[in-house]
């Protein structure tokens, strides 16, 4: 089974969840780039994080260079913002019809709204087969061993 990796990272706590399964997993990586980030520390990073959640905006992308079409099994990572995805994978799923594949979602975050990204992403990927959701909060402020145990606790459960 050919697999990718999917995600959108802000802080990097996302990215490292994609590169630890990666490192556990036989996957091709893409990470979801926008070319006009918004910023990463204060009130503004929250202003307007929750403002392209809520508005649905749908900012550009460096358009990447894989066929989803290609991949069989595609795991979708995205911090929770304002209990949703991030916009950049909005655009993502605009871009790249995404059918008929086995689907792993993850997602980071400090306070949860997992469950409520979830049930988004589950309707914008309705043609595909959910197979497994897993969240993590903030590994980035834990110990790695400990995020690398709690994700292979999540992993064993059904190997993917």
């Amino acid at each position: 089974m050919k697999t990718l990796i999917v995600y959108y990272s802000l802080d990097g706590n996302t990215e490292l969840i994609a590169q630890l399964i990666a490192n556990d997993i036989e996957a091709v990586k893409l990470k979801i780039q926008p070319i006009k980030e918004i910023p990463t520390k204060g009130f503004m990073k929250y202003f307007w994080g929750g403002k392209s959640v809520v508005f649905n905006e749908l900012p550009k992308i460096v358009y990447p260079i894989i066929d989803v079409n290609d991949f069989d099994c595609i795991y979708i990572g995205t911090p929770i913002w304002n209990n949703s995805y991030a916009p950049p994978l909005s655009t993502f799923f605009q871009e790249n019809k995404i059918e008929g594949k086995e689907i792993v979602l993850f997602a980071c975050h400090g306070g949860g709204g997992a469950k409520k990204a979830f049930e988004r992403l589950t309707k914008i990927l309705k043609n595909n087969h959910i197979i497994k959701t897993m969240e993590f909060k903030d590994p980035l402020t834990q110990n790695r061993d400990e995020v690398i145990k709690q994700l292979n606790v999540q992993l064993q459960k059904e190997r993917y």
